[in-house]
């Protein structure tokens, strides 16, 4: 990668960074996808990065594809270098962005999977007596009573939750806060393990939630806990952070029908994100109307109002 290059991606990253305050899992992916292009450039022989055109562009997509690349992949690569040019355009290092006219496959929208929710609901009512089994039963509680993504449950202290009000306050992406319910047998659970954290933490540890070496606890180790959680409770489907939030949003969908409210309540910039839970609801009641229709059940499943 050329000099130039090299310094215009530094201070693009920074300003993701510190203007933009994006996390540095994310700013670590627009390294990794302007970096892939830039080497890319280099072999091609066609200049440094911020020299790209539309032609370069197209050219780069189509080589990816022929890679074996999913078009979601392609589709935000594309949109880091759509970010990296307007950052571009703003210092005036560029006269127009090339990739804005370029457009990557569309990717096939694949449903997310929900658990049941009289299963889950079993699982939780199982009894819990060891300390980090208690933390885990509060941590599931918690992510199916209020949606929360992974980095906002791991990220929570003590502070933000107010028991009482059964509330809790989340800080999302873009370093948004919202304000999100906690039903009351996530608050029960929560106060069981709020009772044995001093055992685990020591008086000065913000965090809600701490490992068993009494400091915030990690990312992974939630998901691997999660899905030895399950296990041990005889579950048959692979648990983990997103699938109870995809359920929750599902379940309080269908019960409710109320699609700001989810959008609000898992804190979605747009309700176009959200409106995926529309389809998971639509299964729902295709699945009730072909059992209970007369008219659309298959030959020969008998009609419940048929004597015979």
């Amino acid at each position: 990668m050329s000099n130039s290059a090299l310094l215009s991606l530094a201070r693009f990253l920074d300003h993701l960074a510190h203007e933009r305050r994006l996390s540095a899992h994310t700013v670590a992916a627009y390294r990794r996808d302007l970096s892939q292009i830039a080497r890319w450039l280099d072999r091609q022989v066609r200049g440094p990065l911020e020299r790209i055109d539309e032609a370069g562009i197209r050219s780069y997509l189509a080589w990816r594809h022929r890679q074996g690349l999913s078009a979601k992949t392609l589709q935000r690569e594309l949109s880091s270098l759509r970010t990296f040019f307007r950052w571009l355009l703003r210092e005036e290092q560029a006269e127009a962005n090339p990739a804005v006219g370029v457009r990557a496959p569309k990717s096939p929208r694949l449903l997310p999977k929900v658990f049941d929710a009289d299963r889950l609901g079993a699982l939780l009512d199982q009894p819990a007596d060891e300390p980090l089994a208690i933390r885990d039963s509060a941590m599931v509680e918690l992510f199916y009573s209020s949606g929360l993504r992974l980095s906002e449950l791991v990220g929570l202290n003590l502070d933000d939750l107010d028991i009482q009000a059964g509330e809790v306050r989340v800080l999302g992406k873009g370093n948004k806060e919202r304000l999100v319910p906690v039903g009351s047998k996530a608050c029960v659970a929560i106060r069981r393990w709020l009772e044995i954290r001093p055992s685990l933490a020591s008086s000065t540890e913000p965090a809600l939630f701490v490992s068993q070496r009494g400091r915030r606890i990690h990312p992974r180790t939630v998901e691997q806990r999660l899905a030895c959680w399950a296990i041990e409770r005889g579950a048959d489907q692979h648990l983990h952070p997103h699938l109870l939030r995809h359920s929750f949003a599902s379940h309080f969908l269908e019960s409710s029908g109320d699609l700001r409210a989810v959008q609000e309540l898992l804190g979605h910039a747009g309700i176009g994100t959200t409106q995926i839970y529309t389809h998971l609801d639509f299964q729902h009641l295709a699945q009730i109307y072909d059992q209970a229709h007369p008219r659309a059940r298959k030959k020969g499943t008998p009609d419940l109002d048929d004597p015979a």
